[in-house]
Formats: structure tokens, C-alpha cells, sequence
């Protein structure tokens, strides 16, 4: 008797993953293609289809080419990217609250571009380019890689300094998480200097960057961070098994063979450099590396070789889906998705928290 439940109980735990999978998949496809076929230019699903297989040459091809394509997919890659960061920041740091932006990331790379186009205004050495304002009062940037490297680059530095003072203090998840949360106010209150000495276009292209947008990035753009996001992805779905030990404690983990220690810094490395790649070209996206591994672990348990996998397929869901929302919503004027995935992050976060960490 004991053993059919048992049985039973087995069967529903693969059901539920089957079924959450196969529901993601076809949100993730199908969302797509209707990202693709909605905006300021309506295009039909059969007709994007027939643009995708190369049947079609006119006016929509260049759309769905040159604009639309480029922006699903740096959405997907980015969530993809963003979603498995916070999973394993989480993991790693045994902290539900664990994140980019925890961590101080995304706010150092938001002071690494700021820093740029002051540069630029101020008369120094052009490392940003050229900005200034386009007609209809928009905000242009020009040469934005460079001004994409400045924000990887104090990213990098932010991740360093916990790495740094993690490791010397024998790397505790106190340590990290209590750096990381001093090193954001310290990169905010500079971002909030910079901000006041701008001058009024360079203070327009600051704001517009810091909000967050997918629809910013070329193919180049594209190709780095897709590239970055399924090496990080790879890199942590190998060692699924090593974070599900580290949920036993250090103790039992280092007497299973895991090098506590080194897989707590590479991990963080490893998501700390996702997140800034993705956050170096498409601006400050919250929530989706904070919320999706808790949505994840509450549908399927704790597992952390399928969170690592099925945060990857949500988080990507959840930034295309809100893309699509935040540039039809008010069309023909699209809103930054980091304003959106902010609006209803913080809701479904507080949802997620009252009803129970037994997951975790």
C-alpha cells in the first residue's frame, strides 16, 4: 500500500512538471509569434510565418527583419539570461531575497552608462558617443557599445568587490547579501549625483537608458547576449546537482565531494557576468531574476535541476509577454518593459511571499 502511493505520488510529481513544461513551451512559441505580428504595423500570423520561412519579400519582411525579430529575441535570450542569474544567486546564497539587484549589479552598470554619457557631455574623451535629442522629443544615442561596455565594466567591479570580500570572509551568504545591498545605495546615490550635474539632454538619455528596454539592441547585440545566456545556462544546468546538495548545508555538501566554496564563487561569477551583459544592453529590467525562481519552485518544489531549466523557459515567457503588453498598450507609443516587469513584479512578489516559503 505504502509503496503504490508512493508510486502514485512519483507519477504526479513528473505530471505536474510535464504539464507546466508543455504549457511554457507553447506560451513561449506562441507568444512569439504574436510579439512578432502585433504593433504600430499589424501583421498576420500567416503572413509573419511566411516571412520567417522566406516567402516573403515586401514591407513586413523588413519589419519583422530588421525590428521585430531582434526585439523577441533579446527578450527571450534576456529573461532567459536574468531569470537563471537570480536562481542561482538565490541558491547560492540560501536567500529568497537573493538577486542582481540585491547584489548591487544592475545598479552598477546603471552608474557604468550614466558615467559614459557624462563623460560625453562634459567634453572629456568620447567613450559614449553622441547624445542628444531626436525629433518628437526622443532621445538618441549613438555608438551605444561603447556606452554598453562602461555599464559592463563597474558591473564587473561590483561583482569583483563581493567576490573579493566573499572569499576573504569564507564566502557566507550574510556577507554577500549585505555587500551587495551597500555597494547598490553606494552605485544609486553616484547615479543620483550624476543626474543632477547632467545637462538637460544628457539627463534625457541617462533617464531613457536606466528604463529598461529590449528593443534597443542590433543583431550584434543580439548574438552576445544569446551566446552569454545559453553558456550560462549550460554551465549551471551541469551543475544542477551541486546546488541541490548545497540545501543539505555546507557540511554535508563538502562531504559528498562539493567544493562548497568554489562552486558559491563560480556561480555567482557566472551569474554576476550574465547579468551584466544583458543589463549593459538593454537598461535596468527588475524583477524577473527575483520573481521567476520563486514562481518555479512554488508550481514544481525545489528541485534544483528543473528550476535551473524551467526558470530559463519562464523567465523567457515572462519578458516577451511583457514586452509585447508594454509596446501595444498604449500604441502607437511603447513603454519601456522595465517600467511594466517593475509594476508587476513587486505585486506578484509580495503574493508569492504571503503565501508561503515551504519550498523553499
Amino acid at each position: 500500500m505504502a509503496t503504490d502511493t508512493t508510486v502514485s505520488e512519483y507519477e504526479r510529481f513528473v505530471r505536474r512538471k510535464v504539464i507546466f513544461g508543455a504549457i511554457t513551451g507553447i506560451l513561449l512559441v506562441g507568444g512569439a509569434l504574436f510579439s512578432i505580428s502585433v504593433g504600430a504595423v499589424e501583421i498576420p500570423v500567416s503572413e509573419a510565418l511566411a516571412t520567417l520561412v522566406g516567402a516573403n519579400t515586401g514591407l513586413s519582411n523588413r519589419i519583422i527583419w530588421r525590428i521585430r525579430v531582434p526585439r523577441v529575441l533579446t527578450a527571450i535570450f534576456a529573461g532567459l539570461a536574468l531569470a537563471v542569474s537570480g536562481a542561482v544567486m538565490q541558491k547560492v546564497l540560501n536567500n529568497p531575497l537573493g538577486s542582481p539587484f540585491t547584489l548591487g549589479i544592475s545598479q552598477a552598470a546603471a552608474f557604468g552608462a550614466a558615467f559614459a554619457i557624462i563623460a560625453v557631455g562634459a567634453g572629456t574623451i568620447g567613450i559614449g558617443g553622441t547624445v542628444g535629442s531626436g525629433t518628437g522629443g526622443a532621445v538618441s544615442v549613438t555608438n551605444p557599445y561603447l556606452i554598453a561596455t562602461s555599464a559592463f565594466s563597474f558591473s564587473m567591479i561590483s561583482a569583483g568587490v563581493i567576490l573579493a570580500l566573499a572569499k576573504y570572509t569564507r564566502a557566507t551568504p550574510e556577507t554577500m547579501i549585505l555587500t551587495g545591498v551597500a555597494l547598490g545605495s553606494l552605485f544609486s546615490a553616484a547615479l543620483s549625483g550624476l543626474q543632477y550635474l547632467a545637462a538637460p539632454d544628457e539627463l534625457s538619455a541617462l533617464v531613457y537608458w536606466t528604463f529598461g528596454d529590449v528593443g534597443r539592441t542590433t543583431w550584434q547585440g543580439v548574438a552576445i547576449i544569446a551566446t552569454v545566456a545559453v553558456l550560462s545556462m549550460a554551465y549551471f544546468t551541469y551543475n544542477g546537482w551541486n546546488y541541490n546538495v548545497l540545501s543539505s548545508g555546507d557540511e554535508t555538501a563538502e562531504s559528498l565531494g562539493v567544493d562548497v566554496e568554489r562552486l558559491r564563487m563560480r556561480g555567482m561569477l557566472v551569474a554576476s557576468f550574465a547579468t551584466a551583459v544583458v543589463t549593459a544592453f538593454t537598461g535596468i529590467i527588475g524583477f524577473v531574476g527575483l520573481v521567476v525562481p520563486h514562481i518555479v519552485r512554488k508550481t514544481i518544489g525545489g528541485d534544483d535541476r528543473f528550476v535551473i531549466t524551467f526558470s530559463c523557459a519562464v523567465g523567457s515567457v515572462l519578458l516577451l509577454l511583457s514586452d509585447t503588453v508594454a509596446r501595444t498598450l498604449f500604441s502607437p507609443m511603447v513603454l519601456p518593459v522595465g517600467i511594466l516587469t517593475s509594476f508587476l513584479g513587486a505585486p506578484l512578489f509580495i503574493y508569492l511571499v504571503l503565501t508561503g516559503r515551504e519550498y523553499w
